[in-house]
């Protein structure tokens, strides 16, 4: 069995082996399923028990992610929300300050101006992505920025190490969503950022069947995170823990080829006749290419666009055949969804507005399909569409 403590191993052994819960009853090459809820107490070295994170699966599984964030340890959770949410009331009391981007997933942003007055907590959005955008909102009670690169849905892409050099001049926590980069494209704590927290719903599931979330940072960290989590009960049913361990096996192979194809269909999106803009961070034109290029291993599976202003969004959606237009993302099917009716549904259409979230926008989870099936629905949809604008 592989450790945290193991040779300085490759993402692709990682998710094979790491945190594997040893067979040592039959010897099975997979880590057998621990479904008890409820464990011996005396005379053991751990007492466990599901909503204490401390369950064998779960525990193993945690390893895997620790290591792939360069982490020293990691918490699953029963969904992505519930690990931001309990991350950032870990850090966050009466009277503290968060400052946060702008641009940020509807949930993020919902739970912070729906909830934080709850808690006395004061919030700030950066206006933008530079340091200045950043500094002006810190406050003498700031305790910790949150940031999400790249951003759900515009893809905008924040200066990592700018960040991190903003947080340790005033001792402020560091806080990011790397859901839409994942592990693979992006290791934050290699830029100084201090917790990372993902959707494991996304890129680390990747087969759209499980529900999860997971957060990585250090052990003293992580110990304060678990102090409220055991409190919130937001744990993750083992059987969900045995199959995201599972599905985190070829989350490299997945990912790359989600990689692959997104920069494809960006490109010829792009040139589209139909599609007003496109965003990803993999193009030329994105604004952040060179700030993406130096701080991600790769550009991810996820882009947006927006199709021209004459055409009826629900009847473009309705045009695709393989392609489904579907709630999440990042799994091995192509899906596709309009922002402003789902993902940041709950936001004001002003909101929206001040994210630069219009009506036409449609944000794209490429799949692992060959690119020129996924371009030839896209272009039936687009053909169907623009023929009944016609009639």
């Amino acid at each position: 069995m592989y450790t945290m403590k193991s040779q300085n191993l490759g993402p692709n052994t990682i998710c094979t082996h790491v945190g594997e819960v040893e067979d040592k009853q039959f010897k099975g090459a997979i880590s057998p399923l621990f479904m008890s809820s409820s464990y011996a107490y005396e005379d053991v070295d751990v007492k466990r028990y599901p909503r204490y994170f401390n369950t064998p699966n779960q525990e193993a599984l945690c390893k895997k992610i620790a290591m792939l964030e360069k982490s020293e340890a990691a918490l699953i959770f029963g969904s992505g929300m519930a690990a931001v949410s309990t991350t950032m009331l870990a850090f966050l009391h009466k009277g503290d300050h968060v400052v946060l981007p702008q641009t940020l997933y509807g949930g993020t942003y919902n739970f912070v101006v729906e909830e934080f007055h709850k808690f006395g907590i004061e919030y700030s959005f950066a206006e933008g992505f530079s340091e200045a955008d950043f500094s002006e909102k810190i406050q003498k009670n700031t305790k910790v920025i949150f940031v999400e690169t790249p951003s759900n849905p515009l893809m905008r892409i924040t200066d990592l190490e700018m960040i991190s050099k903003i947080a340790k001049q005033h001792g402020i926590v560091t806080m990011i969503d790397n859901t839409f980069a994942s592990p693979i494209n992006q290791t934050p704590a290699d830029f100084g950022i201090d917790i990372m927290i993902h959707s494991a719903t996304k890129y680390m599931g990747g087969h759209s069947d499980i529900c999860a979330g997971a957060v990585a940072a250090s052990e003293e960290q992580i110990k304060i995170i678990w102090n409220l989590a055991k409190n919130l009960g937001g744990s993750l049913s083992d059987y969900t823990v045995w199959l995201l361990e599972r599905s985190m096996k070829t989350m490299v192979l997945r990912v790359k080829a989600q990689n692959k194809n997104a920069k494809k269909m960006a490109k010829w999106l792009e040139k589209h006749p139909l599609v007003e803009k496109v965003y990803y961070p993999g193009l030329k034109s994105h604004p952040e290419h060179e700030l993406a290029k130096k701080q991600m291993n790769g550009y991810t599976g996820m882009l947006s666009f927006e199709i021209n202003e004459s055409l009826n969004v629900g009847d473009f959606l309705k045009g695709l055949k393989m392609i489904k237009p579907s709630m999440s993302l990042a799994g091995v099917e192509s899906t596709i969804l309009s922002p402003a009716k789902t993902s940041h549904g709950l936001l004001t259409s002003e909101a929206r507005k001040e994210q630069g979230i219009s009506d036409g926008l449609l944000r794209f989870s490429v799949g692992i399909e060959e690119v020129e099936d996924i371009i030839a629905d896209l272009e039936e949809a687009f053909q169907s569409v623009s023929k009944m604008e016609k009639i």
